[in-house]
């Protein structure tokens, strides 16, 4: 699959991401990138660790890791500022983009469930900033968050019909709190039968389920030409007689042509959203229909018709829990607000 031309799309029967750039070919005939090889350096053992759910390089060559409790110092390793920067480069190299000073901000998959963002200096003060996202080599299953007790502040009994009646769903949380495995873990459940489109700016959720197609958005090539975003993406997507339509981040003007897809009779459609709590969550749509131009008002209307539920997730002292499921109405000025 070549990277330069048209959007990059991926059909698995796991939903599972595939990476572009150096490795060894999958069955797909893509590159992958294994989490315990060289491609990640004096970082491949943390990356290749079990339960290791974060690794991050600072600016001033610490090593931070999160293995699923916060994250802790790793006092043995720093990295310099020049090994920083040459991993950075070959990190986001390998999953087919390229991070410079005129494009010092970028965010690449590297297959196997990893993902990396990469902000080179002077954006980062003091030296390049790795970040480097792990999901588990096989998604966590609806079943394993029940047993974890995830669902022990809101009833998934309350959560899966939902699914079922195909509702359009909006789940929200902060970083890190498990918006993507829930969203994943959820479609798992839809109908064998249905035809699963989803749309991320760098793919991470995987859904085991026979029928998923996932579309990546694409940066700008070295000429400034050839970019695909997230709103383009979702027209694209629309003529691909999908049954669900998914978004995996809605974090800008793509809302627009989401809302309005999810208007016209697109049951079943799914998206998540940072937000730190469940009275945040209109504020953020309102800001980001600010971007697509949407006046409060318009914003409000169509989200109110558009979703269903809203699933709020925190990442709480006893773990990742959803704490409330939502519905979006109107205020008396015709305001966004969301209840319980």
């Amino acid at each position: 699959m070549n990277t330069s031309a048209g959007f990059v799309a991926r059909e698995s029967a796991v939903g599972g991401p595939v990476v572009f750039g150096g490795g060894a070919r999958g069955a797909t005939g893509d590159r992958v990138v294994e989490r315990s090889g060289a491609a990640f350096g004096a970082l491949g053992s943390l990356v290749a660790e079990t339960g290791m759910t974060d690794v991050f390089v600072n600016p001033d060559g610490s090593v931070w890791c999160d293995r699923g409790h916060g994250a802790v110092c790793e006092r043995g390793i720093r990295i310099p500022a020049e090994e920083a920067r040459e991993l950075a480069v070959r990190l986001i190299a390998l999953g087919g983009r390229h991070v410079d000073e005129a494009t010092p901000c970028v965010d690449v998959r590297l297959g196997d469930g990893v993902r990396v963002h990469v902000v080179l200096p002077p954006v980062a003060t003091g030296g390049p900033a790795v970040s480097i996202r792990l999901q588990r080599r096989v998604p966590i299953t609806l079943d394993e968050l029940l047993a974890d007790s995830f669902f022990s502040l809101v009833p998934v009994e309350a959560v899966l019909p939902l699914v079922r009646d195909r509702a359009n769903l909006l789940i929200t949380g902060a970083g890190g709190s498990g918006k993507t495995t829930l969203l994943g873990a959820l479609l798992a459940r839809a109908g064998q039968q249905e035809r699963i489109v989803v749309l991320e700016d760098v793919a991470e959720l995987r859904i085991p389920h026979p029928h998923v197609v996932g579309l990546e958005a694409r940066q700008a090539n070295l000429d400034g030409a050839g970019a695909i975003s997230l709103d383009r993406l979702v027209r694209e997507a629309l003529r691909m007689r999908p049954d669900r339509l998914v978004i995996g981040e809605v974090r800008g003007a793509e809302v627009r042509e989401l809302l309005s897809a999810l208007n016209t009779g697109h049951d079943g459609g799914a998206g998540t959203l940072h937000a730190n709590s469940l009275a945040d969550v209109p504020a953020r749509l309102e800001a980001l229909g600010a971007l697509a131009g949407l006046t409060v008002e318009a914003m409000a209307r169509q989200a109110v018709s558009a979703f269903d539920a809203v699933l709020h997730i925190e990442r709480t002292p006893a773990g990742r829990r959803l704490v409330a499921l939502g519905r979006f109405g109107l205020d008396a000025r015709g305001r966004l607000v969301v209840s319980t």
